[in-house]
C-alpha cells in the first residue's frame, strides 16, 4: 500500500524586490596627523582637552553600489595650544537594494558606520601612538541612538515650521 504525500510543495521565485546588502571594500579614505608644538609637547605637563567631531558622507557610485564614509576630527589641546591635531576617514563601498527609501536611510546612517567604526577607531589609536602620544581609545557609538535623535530633531523641527507658517 502506497502512501500518499500531504506536504504541498512550494516554489519560492525570488522576488525582484528582496533587499540585499553587502559589503564590497573597507578602506582609509584620508589620514592627516599634526603635533603643531613638535617636540616641545613633550617637554611639559598638560591637562589635555579632548575635542571629537564626526560626520558621515554618502555617495552612489553606480547602481546599487553606495560610497559610506565615515569621518573623525580629534584636537587634543592644553589650555589654548594644540597638543595634536588626528583626522581619519574610514570609507567602504557596499551593494545595497531592494529597500525602501526610510529603510534605506536607516541603513546608510546606522549599519554602515556600525561596521566602519571599529576600523577607524583602530586607526586612530595607531597613528596617535606612533605620534609617541598615549593611545585614546574612542568609546563606542551608538549610531542607532543618534540616527533615532536626528530623525525626532527633524520630526520636531517640522512641526515646528508647520506651526509657524500656520500663524
Amino acid at each position: 500500500m502506497a502512501k500518499k504525500s500531504t506536504t504541498k510543495e512550494t516554489t519560492k521565485q525570488p522576488e525582484a524586490d528582496t533587499a540585499q546588502f553587502a559589503i564590497q571594500r573597507i578602506y582609509l579614505k584620508d589620514l592627516s596627523f599634526e603635533t603643531p608644538q613638535g617636540a616641545a609637547a613633550f617637554q611639559k605637563q598638560w591637562k589635555p582637552k579632548v575635542n571629537q567631531d564626526l560626520n558621515t558622507k554618502t555617495v552612489k557610485i553606480d547602481e546599487g553600489i553606495v560610497e559610506v564614509s565615515l569621518r573623525v576630527t580629534i584636537t587634543m589641546t592644553d589650555g589654548d595650544d594644540t597638543i595634536y591635531l588626528v583626522e581619519a576617514e574610514q570609507a567602504g563601498l557596499f551593494a545595497i537594494q531592494g529597500f525602501n527609501d526610510e529603510q534605506m536611510t536607516q541603513v546608510l546612517n546606522t549599519t554602515c558606520p556600525n561596521i566602519l567604526f571599529p576600523y577607524l577607531r583602530e586607526t586612530l589609536d595607531n597613528i596617535i601612538t606612533r605620534g609617541s602620544f598615549p593611545a585614546l581609545m574612542l568609546p563606542p557609538i551608538n549610531f542607532d541612538a543618534l540616527f533615532a535623535s536626528a530623525v525626532q530633531q527633524a520630526a520636531d523641527q517640522a512641526e515646528s515650521d508647520g506651526e509657524d507658517t500656520q500663524h
